[in-house]
């Protein structure tokens, strides 16, 4: 389901590479008023996205088995700690995956538009939109990763932050359109760590 070829929205001086995983046009608008977006094919190489000299790198939702991703997680690996990363759904597992987390197969999936998530450091409850049938297994994730929220549904994992490198991720849909748009937040937390990257 991913573009063919690559292409570009917005101007501006910093710049976000998004992995089309199966990226809905909200998404591409919504990364377009933080940077300009280089949308790219999920089979792009590290090394072609570093080429572009990118302020952050973000993988978007889409359909399917994380663990059939193999050409995005290899990519990730070698971009994990040089640029800033952020996924939602399957960019969410593909990015746990990546650092030696494993995904299973829910016996129910995550479908609509009112499931609560919790943030577990600040027990702030969010409605959000969904729409998984896998899910991270938050005790294979390495211990340079922390799990900031879960399912309130069943405890399931939501979210992910590395404490070493600036990546995080969601496993719902924070620009739910139309839908709960809550944690929204999130790119506002994504848009901090790439004007601070391109300081540097």
């Amino acid at each position: 389901v991913t573009t063919k070829e690559r292409y570009t929205l917005g101007e501006g001086q910093r710049l976000v590479v998004a992995y089309d995983l199966g990226i809905k046009k909200s998404i591409v608008e919504q990364l377009a008023e933080i940077a300009p977006v280089v949308v790219v094919p999920a089979h792009t190489s590290s090394a072609e996205v570093l080429s572009l000299e990118p302020d952050g790198v973000f993988l978007s939702n889409g359909p399917g088995d994380p663990m059939m991703a193999g050409p995005v997680i290899d990519a990730l690996r070698q971009l994990l700690g040089r640029v800033p990363i952020f996924g939602i759904c399957l960019g969410h597992q593909i990015l746990s995956l990546a650092l030696g987390g494993t995904s299973y197969k829910m016996k129910f999936g995550h479908h609509g538009a009112n499931h609560p998530v919790q943030d577990i450091l600040t027990k702030e409850v969010f409605i959000t939109s969904q729409n998984h049938g896998f899910a991270v297994d938050e005790k294979t994730l390495p211990k340079n990763i922390n799990a900031t929220h879960l399912s309130l549904f069943d405890q399931s994992l939501q979210g992910i932050e590395f404490k070493d490198v600036p990546a995080f991720s969601f496993q719902g849909h924070p620009e739910a359109s139309p839908g709960p748009q809550e944690i929204q937040t999130l790119f506002k937390k994504f848009s901090l760590m790439v004007k601070e990257y391109a300081k540097t």
